[in-house]
């Protein structure tokens, strides 16, 4: 009997454990293709980070532990992945900037862009701006981040939000969540 109870226990923590990610399916796969591809690894763990409510306090965007993943292999941290959504001129689009265990950005990708305009933003020539980015760095549209014409809106929202993280990475690293 205590024994059913413990293999029911696990069953039920595992279940709410893989619910917990709230993240849509379609998105979590282009996730898991990019870390894959970027990291050259086919096996891989994700987990949430927690940032504690008084650190949460103090960040400038929405982090949360639905949208910030340690990527571990075993016990060895490869890396972050931060999953958000920006404001484009009618819609959103879904974004993913990866870091690697320095906290050095490695990678952005655009994972879904919903407008018939502004598409360029999803361009690897146009994100490879990004790479290397630190916390340190302070990224101003059209100085630091090249625009696009007829894709100004999300362009400037992408620099915007990987500046906004970037500034709160800083403050996840000095309060010892990363």
């Amino acid at each position: 009997m205590k024994n059913r109870f413990v293999v029911l226990f696990l069953c039920i923590v595992t279940s709410l454990g893989l619910l917990s990610f709230s993240m849509p399916k379609n998105l979590q796969k282009k996730v898991e293709k990019e870390i894959k591809k970027t990291f050259n690894v086919d096996e891989f763990s994700l987990s949430k980070v927690i940032v504690p409510e008084v650190v949460s306090n103090k960040l400038k965007g929405k982090i949360t532990e639905e949208n910030l993943l340690k990527i571990t292999i075993g016990d060895k941290v490869l890396g972050f992945a931060f999953i958000d959504k920006a404001p484009s001129k009618t819609d959103e689009f879904d974004y993913l900037v990866l870091l690697d265990k320095e906290l050095i950005v490695i990678k952005t990708k655009i994972l879904i862009y919903r407008e018939d305009y502004g598409g360029e933003i999803g361009s690897k020539r146009w994100l490879k701006q990004f790479i290397g980015k630190t916390s340190k760095d302070t990224l101003k549209y059209e100085k630091d981040i090249i625009a696009i014409s007829g894709a100004t809106i999300s362009a400037s929202s992408m620099t915007i939000a990987v500046n906004t993280f970037l500034q709160n990475l800083e403050i996840l690293h000095q309060n010892k969540v990363l």
